[in-house]
């Protein structure tokens, strides 16, 4: 899709392999060499590939925080308990409206 396209000064992470973004790619090497601590993250599917990577994000010591409406599932109900039970364990979920308001957007 073109509007979603890397634009020019854009970092890609390459390599992805399984469920994990930061398996098998330099996604930590990158975060940390810009001195990067928090990791805002949304993705598809919320109970899978999503969970898996701030499990990750956690586990390295990043802050994690979960734009709950920019996420999906399969289902709402495997999105929905996906949020309610297992994100509040490693994350802060949050709506992309509070966090735009905390940057000051």
């Amino acid at each position: 899709m073109d509007a979603l396209a890397p634009q020019k000064g854009d970092i890609v992470i390459e390599g992805k392999r399984g469920l994990d973004t930061f398996a098998s790619t330099s996604l930590d090497f990158i975060l940390r060499s810009k001195g990067i601590k928090t990791v805002v993250m949304g993705g598809f599917l919320t109970n899978c590939c999503a969970e898996s990577t701030m499990r990750t994000a956690y586990e390295h010591g990043y802050d994690v925080i979960t734009l709950t409406d920019c996420a999906a599932a399969t289902s709402a109900e495997e999105h929905r308990n996906a949020l309610k039970y297992d994100f509040p364990m490693s994350s802060r979920p949050m709506l992309s409206s509070e966090v735009m308001g905390l940057l000051g957007a």
